[in-house]
């Protein structure tokens, strides 16, 4: 999706957001500006929790990360980057 998004020029802020909050889950999930929380709904592939954080907020079609903790210690993986469900 990130290839996407930096390819049409009218999604360049979009790429942005997105990227800056990849670049911060990494460094911290638990940051506030990403409101990550659990999102109930949703099981990882061997039943770990997964989690939302927010790409974009206020805003038509405002992007979410959604993610669990693993396959590995200190290890997050993201599964999909798209508009809030």
């Amino acid at each position: 999706m990130l290839f996407t998004l930096k390819a049409e020029k009218a999604k360049e802020k979009q790429y942005k957001a997105i990227k800056k909050a990849i670049i911060q889950l990494a460094k911290d999930p638990k940051y506030p500006g990403l409101q990550s929380h659990e999102f109930m709904s949703l099981k990882g592939p061997k039943g770990e929790k997964v989690f939302e954080s927010y790409a974009e907020n206020k805003t038509p079609g405002a992007c979410r990360i959604f993610w669990f903790y693993g396959p590995q210690r200190n290890v997050i993986t993201i599964f999909f980057i798209g508009p809030h469900p």
